[in-house]
């Protein structure tokens, strides 16, 4: 829910904006938080034909948030008050989502906010990585260097992310672009086609052809009943997936896949070291460190183990000890963690962890890349080398017969 405020800060100075928050009485309290003495707070009612179409369109993606971070780095490095270049990238951002929330931000900034606070209240487009990196930059004098580093990061990610969107892209686009040609041939095509067979009467069809009619008509009988299957099973699958049996299972799915597997389980692995590796060096505490890791690592395995090494760690235990009973950790991540725990180098350790399984990631998708091309050529060729046999074949004994 969206609010419309009027609010004094600590230098009496009335200043306006718009809040969203679940409810009033938390909107008073974020306000409140913010060193605000609210003045007005009223619901901001919009209805779907009210609302600017751009905004709901224009989604804030990452390259947006690279973008605002970066600049941001350099106008602070440039000696730029920090609320006035937020008001300058608000100014300048095509988008109005993120304009509207760059503008929250620097009000928030004026009124004696954090950057890292005026940041986490809006956790849909900053994460907790994003607000804690932030937070700990301001702790130590460092803000800029933590946005450079955030930056380079989230390009980093990016990269990685559109590999491999890179690599499934065209195999995806073959396969639905079959899948939508066979059933436009089994609705339109081939009933007609071969009911030209039916009609003459020739019993000695071959297999591929027997096949082909009865796939056709079980297509068109069962038409409506196959469509309403598959929208309540895609419904379901759905709904379990949101669930926490079903987000392991999918998570254990990912990364068993043939060939892919295992490149997702070192995106996974790069990640977590990466991630835990930057907030150690941002001079975070390891708990608090290991429990943002669980969050961002993005697998619900992993993030259990992440979260039983942070229970060990606060009992007195090591981070390594626990990796080493879980079979979905390589021994070369626990035995390399292990040593980074034994020398005080932990951080140092990670971020050579993180560079191997980036860069063995790298190597995979560049080889399945390279693979998928000519099984997807096999896969059309036997298809379509079905589909003609099945026709062909009983045309030439038609005509023979004839």
């Amino acid at each position: 829910m969206e609010y419309k405020y009027q609010a004094k800060n600590t230098v009496n100075q009335i200043v306006e904006g718009i809040i969203d928050a679940p409810s009033q009485d938390e909107a008073v309290s974020i306000l409140h938080n913010k060193q605000l003495v609210v003045l007005s707070l009223t619901i901001l009612k919009k209805d779907v034909l009210s609302k600017d179409l751009n905004q709901v369109l224009s989604r804030i993606k990452t390259k947006d948030i690279v973008v605002f971070t970066r600049q941001l780095s350099t106008l602070i490095e440039a000696d730029m008050p920090l609320a006035e270049g937020l008001r300058t990238l608000a100014q300048q951002t095509e988008k109005p989502g993120l304009k509207k929330i760059v503008m929250d931000v620097a009000q928030s900034v004026e009124g004696g906010s954090s950057l890292s606070a005026a940041l986490g209240d809006h956790p849909k487009v900053f994460t907790t990585f994003f607000v804690k990196l932030v937070q700990a930059g301001e702790a130590s004098g460092k803000l800029q260097g933590s946005l450079s580093y955030l930056a380079d990061y989230l390009e980093r990610s990016q990269s990685i992310n559109s590999k491999i969107r890179g690599a499934l892209v065209y195999p995806a686009f073959v396969v639905s672009a079959l899948i939508i040609v066979a059933l436009i041939m089994g609705i339109y095509v081939l009933p007609q086609l071969l009911s030209v067979f039916e009609d003459s009467g020739v019993t000695n069809l071959p297999f591929t052809t027997r096949m082909l009619m009865a796939g056709t008509a079980f297509l068109n009988d069962y038409l409506y009943y196959i469509l309403a299957v598959l929208i309540i099973g895609g419904f379901l699958i759905t709904r379990f997936l949101r669930t926490p049996r079903g987000k392991i299972w999918r998570d254990n799915f990912l990364v068993n896949m043939p060939s892919l597997g295992k490149v997702v389980q070192n995106l996974y692995l790069a990640r977590m070291a990466e991630s835990l590796s930057t907030l150690i060096k941002s001079g975070l505490p390891i708990l608090d460190a290991l429990r943002i890791t669980a969050d961002l690592v993005g697998n619900e395995n992993y993030r259990v183990i992440i979260l039983a090494s942070e229970e060990n760690v606060r009992s007195g235990g090591s981070i390594s000890e626990i990796l080493s009973q879980h079979k979905e950790m390589p021994a070369l991540f626990s035995s390399m963690v292990a040593i980074g725990e034994r020398t005080g180098k932990l951080d140092y350790m990670l971020e050579h962890i993180s560079k191997f399984y980036k860069s063995e990631s790298e190597t995979a998708i560049g080889s399945i890349t390279q693979l998928i091309e000519p099984i997807l050529v096999l896969v059309l060729g036997f298809a379509v080398a079905i589909l003609v046999s099945s026709i062909l074949l009983p045309i030439y004994s038609l005509v023979g017969s004839g």
